[in-house]
Formats: structure tokens, sequence, C-alpha cells
């Protein structure tokens, strides 16, 4: 990952993106799917060398910001990549058949027999700080809408500690907001 600052404006913009699963299975139901699920989104993060400012993983889709050095199709191509090869060798290793035949479709060129994730919308370009930060609120206030939480504190597959300042020693992705140049 770049160590320079990101200043959000209109040249350039965040990118805020949301992975939705095939047919909305609850893929990350369990806590160790999760933490699968957020090592690789780190490991996606380090390889493709951008920043990564929110994220929030729910059991059906993953919502995240970044910066956009690259292009969109990039960062999904790392993100969604390296998100899919994980949980499926590990569904694949530990005999999970019922919900590989839920992830199963037509073999792609490469081989693929699994698809993790459906179709992904083009990235949502964030122009300025201001609605930065209403999508970095609406990311967090995902589990407490669904009503797994009350405080969005509370729920551990979020950045959501890194903006309030209370980083825990294990938190399952570093997140990357001292890079953001706000404005004074």
């Amino acid at each position: 990952m770049k160590n320079q600052t990101f200043e959000v404006s209109k040249d350039t913009p965040a990118l805020y993106f949301t992975s939705v699963t095939k047919s909305r299975l609850p893929v990350f139901r369990t806590d160790l799917i999760k933490n699968i699920a957020c090592m690789a989104l780190n490991e996606a993060r380090i390889s493709g060398e951008f920043a990564l400012f929110a994220y929030v993983l729910m059991l059906d889709h993953l919502h995240w910001i970044t910066d956009s050095t690259q292009k969109p199709s990039e960062i999904l191509r790392f993100v969604d990549g390296i998100l899919r090869h994980r949980i499926i060798e590990y569904l694949k290793g530990n005999k999970c058949q019922a919900s590989l035949d839920k992830l199963k479709g037509a073999e792609k060129a490469r081989g693929y027999k699994y698809s993790l994730w459906d179709h992904h919308p083009n990235a949502l370009w964030l122009t300025s700080e201001s609605i930065l930060m209403q999508k970095v609120n609406y990311i967090h206030q995902n589990p407490v809408r669904a009503g797994w939480v009350e405080r969005a504190e509370n729920y551990l597959w979020s950045s959501v500690r890194y903006w309030t300042g209370n980083i825990r020693e294990d938190e399952p992705v570093q997140v990357d907001i001292e890079l953001i140049s706000w404005r004074k």
C-alpha cells in the first residue's frame, strides 16, 4: 500500500463498493468465516496496494471504501478474487458440500466451479468529505440497523473503532484513515 496521503475531492474521489454474495446467501454466518474474510480483505489491501478507509462485513454482503489510486475494476479483482479463493478453499477443506452446492455455477474459463459473488455495481464515487462521512456512517450503522448490536462499536467486523479512536488489539482488518488528508 502506498504511504501517501489522500485528499477526497472531485479530482481524487474515494470509492464505495458493495459486494453481494451469490443469491444473497448468508455465507458470513460464523465468526470463523468472518475472520477468514477479514484476513482476505486485509491481504487484498496489502497485495493490491490500495488504502482501505472503512468496511463492514454482513451476513451476505461487504461494504468498503477505498482510495481511487487504481481503477475500480482492479480493486474489485483483488478484493473479490482473494475473498472468493479463501472462502471457497475453506469450504472445500472442511467438506461443507451443502454450502458449496449453493455456490456452484457453470465452470468458468479458468476452471472455477464456484462463485461467491453476484454481479457488482459500478463503484460509487465519493467526491467530498461530507459524502465520504455519510457513507462511513452508513457502513458502520449496518449491524445496528440489522438488530445485532445496540452500538456500532460492539460489532467486531467493521472499521468503526478506528473511526472512534477505540482500536482493539484484535482488530480483524487494518484500515488506513491516517492517510486521509482532511481539509481544515
